[in-house]
Formats: structure tokens, C-alpha cells, sequence
């Protein structure tokens, strides 16, 4: 089976390119380098010839410091227009299917305890107004972020192609993504956690879920081809949520390192980082953000081959051999 992998050389599009050959699929990879920016005005029927799934990984990713003069627009540009452009010369193709990897940020950025969002969670209220190209998508609900609301977008627009053409569908959105050569904020707590910095974070009592690189790239290659997949969307996590302080003390073990977590109580932390203009970082170290796997599991019979431990032990393993 012939599958078009957009973003090949990122990092999620690294690894699942040679598992997919592995697994006898034939990827046709496209990266920024060989084949140049995606756009809405991309013509792709050339590169579609034979080709039976198409796995879009490519999109304007999550900025923390964006420097666009308008970031909304930036990111409707690639990830909304661009992702349906691609979407509608697929139909028109003949591509039989389009797995489109979104993001849990459509459903929201925190959940309150014992209440994890669901593939049909609901948002409330609209944060942002409509595009102003037509057929792009309604304004997403809810959303305070132009990145989540690019992607709701995106899965608005391709819905109402799948209903027009026929072409079959499927939404992931995955939480924090963790695994070989990660980057950023996770890459940041290894680099303190191997150099033994003591952290105020030994009291935090919070719950997130994470997805580790291999248990994602398993989910979307059951979509490639599970006939109950077909205009879904589904959540995707590792099935154990940790606390920060877990997460930081299997980390930690993982790396044959200490644990050097000061027992700062977790409301305290909070005010503080308020008070020092960082409200963002005290949600994502403090805050909870669980995700209820269990329509992924009912419905395609899938559960997270890798276990968390397992994920974190070849994270840190390949964190190590990278810095030798």
C-alpha cells in the first residue's frame, strides 16, 4: 500500500516513515527540503498517482514567542487552507483515505480533576472570528490559541469534504508528545535532570496524559487501513496519567540520575509564577490535562503497545547517547 507521508522529516515523520516500510507499507515521504513549503496553492496530483493514504503530518507549529504580525492568519494559512487543499486534490485523486494529525489543543488546554476529555467533548464559546475565506471552516469554540483553532478548523473543513467526496477521514489528536529526539520543554527537564538542578516541583498532584513517539506512530498505522476507523477522531495517550512529580521522578530513574524535587507546596508555586508573569508555565507544570482513550481502544481494539516506563527508559537512552 502506497501512503503519502507530509512532514517526513520531523519529528514524528522520521520514525514512522522506516516503521511503515517495516511493516510492509510503502511511504512516499515529502519534507520542506525536497519538495519545498506546503501552501493552499500546492499542486499535488503529480505526487498522488497511486497513492492509497495519505498521512498529514505537516502544519505551522505551536509558537511560544511568535514573531508573525498575525499569527492567526499565519497559522490558518498552513495548517487550515494548505491541509484542505491537500484534502480536496486527494478526493479528487482517488486517495481512498486522509489521516490528519491534529492536536488535544481543539479540545481545550486544561480538564478539571476525574473529568478527561472525550473525542466529543464540546466547547463553549468562540474565541476568534471566522476565516475570511470562505469554505475554510466555522470559528472554533472555545479556543483561546490560533494553533488549536487552525487545527479545529482543519477538522471542520475536512469532515465536510469527507461528506462531499467520500474521501474517508481520520482525526488523531494527540497530548504532549514525548520519544527519541525530542524537543523543547521535555528536552529542557532532561538537560536539569542529568545535570542534578534542583527543581521546586517535588509536591506537585496533578494529572496529565502523554503519548510516547512509539505507541502514536502504532495508533496511526492501525488508521491506515481499520475499516472502523473511516471519519473518526480519536484520542490517543500512553493509558497512565502522571503527576509532574512522577513524571520528573520516573524521568529521573530512566536516566540513572537522582531525584533532586524540593517539596514546594503546589498552590504556593502557582501564586508565585503568577505573580512573576508566567501563568502559562504554572498550567502546564500545575495544571491537569487528561484524555480518555477509551473510544481508540472500544472501537479499533488498539491499547498503547509500550508502557510508560519503557517509553521514558529509550528517551532517556537515546538523550544519552546524543550527548556523548
Amino acid at each position: 500500500m502506497n501512503i503519502l507521508v507530509t512532514g517526513s522529516s520531523g519529528f514524528i515523520g522520521s520514525q514512522l516513515c522506516p516503521t511503515l516500510s517495516s511493516r510492509g507499507y510503502t511511504p512516499h515521504p515529502i519534507s520542506r527540503t525536497t519538495f519545498g513549503d506546503i501552501t493552499p496553492h500546492t499542486h499535488w496530483l503529480d505526487k498522488l498517482k497511486g497513492v492509497d493514504c495519505i498521512i498529514h503530518l505537516a502544519s505551522r507549529v505551536h509558537i511560544m514567542k511568535d514573531s508573525a504580525a498575525d499569527p492567526l492568519a499565519a497559522f490558518r494559512h498552513i495548517n487550515t487552507a494548505a491541509t484542505l487543499n491537500l484534502a480536496n486534490q486527494a478526493a479528487q485523486a482517488g486517495v481512498r483515505r486522509f489521516i490528519f494529525l491534529s492536536s488535544i489543543k481543539v479540545n481545550g488546554e486544561t480538564t478539571q480533576p476525574g473529568q478527561p476529555f472525550t473525542a466529543s467533548t464540546t466547547l463553549s464559546h468562540h474565541s476568534f472570528p471566522p476565516p475570511s475565506t470562505s469554505g475554510r471552516g466555522a470559528g472554533g469554540e472555545g479556543l483561546s490559541d490560533p494553533y488549536a483553532l487552525s487545527k479545529h478548523e482543519a477538522e471542520q473543513g475536512l469532515r465536510a469534504i469527507a461528506q462531499q467526496t467520500g474521501l474517508e477521514i481520520v482525526i488523531i489528536r494527540p497530548p504532549l508528545v514525548y520519544g527519541s529526539e525530542v524537543k523543547a520543554n521535555f528536552l529542557q527537564l532532561m538537560h536539569w535532570l542529568r545535570q542534578g538542578i534542583p527543581l521546586p516541583l517535588g509536591s506537585i498532584h496533578n494529572h496529565r496524559s502523554l503519548v510516547a513517539l512509539p505507541n502514536l506512530i502504532d495508533l496511526i498505522i492501525t488508521c491506515i487501513d481499520h475499516p472502523a476507523a473511516a471519519n473518526q477522531t480519536f484520542l490517543v495517550s500512553d493509558g497512565e496519567d502522571l503527576s509532574t512529580t512522577q513524571l520528573l521522578q520516573r524521568l529521573s530513574a530512566a536516566l540513572d540520575k537522582p531525584t533532586r524535587l524540593l517539596p514546594i507546596p503546589q498552590k504556593l508555586l502557582e501564586i508565585t509564577l503568577t505573580l512573576l508573569g508566567k501563568r502559562a508555565i504554572a498550567q502546564r507544570l500545575c495544571g491537569n490535562l487528561q484524555v480518555d482513550i477509551s473510544k481508540t481502544r472500544d472501537l479499533l481494539g488498539w491499547n498503547p503497545p509500550v508502557s510508560v516506563d519503557e517509553a521514558l527508559r529509550q528517551t532517556a537512552q537515546a538523550y544519552l547517547q546524543s550527548q556523548r
